[in-house]
């Protein structure tokens, strides 16, 4: 695979409008839409048992969903409530703790947690006694291993020293911040004040509490972005200097968040537009020593993803990109999602419905999916192209079997991918081994589709379902 800063930019502005559909991000395979509700608790707690028993020693990486948020900004199309009515916050804690004492009990052998991340939600909506609180009842039922990696996503405007001396006492080590654009205006549009000084203030606090490293979210496509202003917002977060940047399109999906339907009257960049501030911004962080991890990621050459990628052992779920290969996880709080060995589960979306199944029986399980042997294959397929940029035939087989072997198997697949050859985005040799080249990696999303069984079915219902791949 080749190194990324080969890319050819001017070739991504050829070829990203004919590539630029409706397509998964792939977090999970299959994705979240296959799933149904005729697996709940019952199936999600008999899996968790069988993976406690299947995996004693292996760690675990724990996720939890706070969903409170102070006030909405009009971009975001995540599962939130919004309040400033804290009082909530007890009678969520007692339900965390419920849920999580309820999934202890299910697991069975004690297992360690090598991983723990909260989002939101604004997790620091909680006040700091609170974050305590939620992080003993989580630590007390999956202690830490040691060098584990807990973070946290914050939001700058809610954010105080009290938090972060809060979340170093707890130990977490990696922090994760809302940054989005620095523009006065785009903020304005989004429903969004953050002034860049407290933002890198807080960063500052930050590393003087010693977080091992600070992650900034950006979002290009917002509402009055434009080549210029989201320069002048790159010079800005250098100026700070984060060690991870998560570079987002924005998701304009009217159908799941309907306080987006207002931008259209708010100056859209067009598409071209759009796409030269991506290929602008790709082409700086490059300059500045940053390495492309995959999809969005970027991250400074000696930061663990990077290291990942090069020995290829990125992994790919529904915290992003993580290090955490092999390792199952499990999400609390509402919509919480998690990912076992071979199975998928959900928990209700809603705060009042998750609050009150938990009181009912500990688990809130809203629907769920086992994996099937063609599911498990094509999952292994799709993470290793868009975690490690190729799938190696002999790989495929020696984790599935020879017969009849890869090329054989999704020959269908690859002649699909004939076009993609051809436009440059994929190398395939004669035993079906499948290379992404660095053009390839940022529509990379175009090339896993070829390998998803579920999206043809998907396409025919008509109903829209995932966001713009570019």
């Amino acid at each position: 695979m080749s190194e990324p800063f080969d890319l050819d930019l001017d070739r991504v502005v050829q070829l990203a409008p004919r590539y630029a559909i409706d397509g998964p991000r792939y977090t999970s395979y299959p994705t979240a839409p296959v799933w149904k509700e005729d697996y709940g608790v019952a199936e999600y707690r008999a899996d968790l048992a069988a993976a406690g028993a299947a995996a004693s020693a292996a760690g675990l990486s724990l996720y939890v969903h706070v969903p409170f948020c102070e006030s909405l900004c009009h971009f975001c199309a995540c599962n939130k409530m919004i309040t400033r009515d804290h009082g909530r916050a007890g009678p969520y804690l007692e339900a965390i703790e419920r849920e999580v004492a309820a999934v202890r009990k299910a697991v069975g052998t004690p297992r360690p947690a090598t991983q723990l991340h909260w989002g939101g939600g604004t997790p620091t909506w909680l006040a700091p006694d609170e974050v305590r609180r939620l992080f003993r009842a989580l630590a007390d039922a999956f202690p830490l291993a040691p060098g584990a990696e807990v973070s946290i996503e914050v939001d700058p405007r809610v954010t105080t020293d009290a938090h972060l001396e809060a979340l170093a006492e707890c130990g977490f080590n990696r922090i994760s911040m809302g940054v989005q654009d620095f523009d006065p205006r785009v903020q304005e549009a989004v429903h969004r004040i953050q002034p860049a000084a407290d933002t890198e203030r807080l960063v500052l606090r930050a590393r003087a509490l010693g977080f091992d490293s600070v992650n900034f979210d950006l979002i290009y496509g917002l509402p009055y972005q434009s080549v210029a202003s989201f320069e002048r917002t790159l010079d800005r977060l250098f100026a700070i200097g984060p060690d991870r940047i998560a570079l987002y399109s924005y998701a304009h999906v009217t159908w799941l968040a309907k306080q987006q339907r207002g931008f259209e009257r708010k100056d859209l960049p067009d598409a071209a537009t759009k796409l030269e501030i991506l290929i602008t911004a790709i082409r700086r962080f490059l300059e500045k020593g940053y390495r492309f991890i995959g999809l969005d990621h970027f991250a400074r050459p000696d930061d663990e993803l990077a290291t990942a990628v090069s020995d290829r052992t990125l992994r790919r779920n529904f915290m992003g990109h993580t290090t955490q290969a092999g390792v199952d996880l499990i999400g609390f709080g509402p919509s919480a999602i998690s990912e076992l060995r071979a199975s998928y589960a959900q928990s209700q979306r809603q705060v009042p419905a998750w609050q009150e199944a938990v009181a009912a029986g500990g688990l809130a399980t809203l629907r769920g999916h086992r994996l099937s042997d063609d599911d498990l294959e094509r999952r292994w397929v799709i993470g290793r192209i868009l975690c490690h940029g190729v799938v190696r035939a002999d790989e495929f087989d020696a984790e599935f079997g020879a017969e009849p072997g890869f090329a054989r198997r999704y020959a269908g697949e690859l002649r699909s991918l004939e076009g993609a050859r051809e436009d440059g985005l994929v190398e395939i040799e004669a035993d079906g081994s499948l290379g992404i080249t660095p053009v390839g990696r940022l529509l990379v999303r175009n090339v896993a589709m070829a390998f998803d069984a579920y999206l043809p079915g998907q396409r025919r219902e008509g109903e829209r379902m995932f966001s713009k791949t570019v």
